[in-house]
């Protein structure tokens, strides 16, 4: 989806993966290499104007590596931050935001201490890696302590204690290289079995009310990282305000709606960020709009939903449909 942005701006993209994916169908170039080879690195990096990457789950080393020949946007601090639990929390909690009560867990011991100082339930989430539900286990009591930490086969993690919230949603901007910011309406975000699964905008009044102070929050995490791109922060609405749950540097599944259901797509504007270009208009196109992930036999739906009317159905072109594989999506538009 980014590829088909920056082509639609005149751009030429080219990918760098250890293994082919759905962005090589609409890039004009790929290189097949592994993140830790320098050489390839290198080689990569003097064939393109600019890197940018879109998920965090590699090291940041090789991200520094490629910026000592390139412009790298969002830069290696962005993505240093956002991949490690506890180092984002506290980053995101010294500038101001509330995350629901935690503690860092290095060890055994530290499991019990931590669980003692928060109590249960709670979650136990590795530091790094996770995401879609994965690398996570509940914890109904301490008794859980051991089957928990023996699942996540002893890895550096956070515990995280539960808070009571009405709702889930994100808070999506961009960040241009001169500091400006574009940031979009707020969506309503819904879950199955840990895996976003529905987005809706506008949000109900619970989120709409907290929107100014998470965004303002977003946007002073966007300018101490000299974040460059689209940036997503998820948030917990709570009685209390919203409650910071974690943060992404790329283009987010919550914000996969602006394609159709806004002026200019999260896509778009992190193209013309990393770019250097002027930020587009981030406001709705219609009344509302409705973002439904297809995941796993989900995508089997995808002639059913070609005969609605006001269906716009996107396939990413996945090989294999398994279960809780995000294999798609489908945007409504209200007009």
């Amino acid at each position: 989806m980014l590829a088909v942005a920056a082509a639609q701006l005149g751009y030429r993209t080219h990918i760098y993966a250890p293994e082919t994916g759905p962005a090589n169908d609409v890039s004009g170039g790929y290189t097949r290499g592994g993140y830790y080879d320098a050489g390839e690195l290198a080689r990569f990096a003097r064939g393109v104007d600019v890197v940018t990457y879109e998920f965090e789950n590699i090291a940041a080393g090789p991200i520094e590596a490629l910026a000592t020949f390139v412009p790298v946007h969002p830069s290696p601090r962005s993505l240093a931050v956002a991949q490690h639990r506890a180092e984002e929390k506290e980053f995101v909690e010294a500038l101001g935001g509330r995350a629901a009560p935690w503690r860092r867990v290095e060890s055994r011991e530290t499991l019990d201490e931590a669980i003692a100082a928060i109590g249960c339930p709670a979650i136990l989430k590795t530091a790094t890696l996770g995401y879609d539900g994965k690398g996570q286990v509940r914890l109904a009591s301490p008794a859980d302590a051991d089957a928990a930490w023996e699942a996540i086969a002893g890895a550096p993690a956070v515990l995280e204690g539960f808070v009571t919230f009405a709702h889930e949603f994100s808070i999506l901007l961009a960040r241009g290289a001169d500091g400006s910011i574009a940031s979009y309406p707020p969506p309503l975000n819904e879950h199955r079995d840990g895996i976003l699964s529905r987005s809706t905008v506008p949000a109900p009044a619970e989120i709409a009310v907290q929107w100014t102070e998470a965004a303002a929050l977003a946007g002073r995490v966007a300018e101490a990282l000299e974040h460059v791109g689209v940036l997503t922060l998820e948030f917990f609405a709570t009685a209390d305000g919203p409650v910071f749950n974690e943060m992404a540097p790329r283009v987010h599944n919550s914000g996969h709606w602006t394609i159709e259901g806004a002026v200019t797509s999260q896509f778009e504007n992190h193209i013309r960020a990393i770019a250097g270009l002027p930020l587009g208009d981030t406001g709705l196109t219609g009344r509302g709009v409705v973002m439904e992930n297809l995941i796993g036999d989900d995508v089997e739906r995808w002639a059913e939903l070609l005969g609605e009317g006001d269906a716009h159905l996107h396939l990413y072109g996945k090989r294999d449909a398994r279960p809780g594989r995000k294999m798609g999506h489908v945007t409504r538009v209200m007009r």
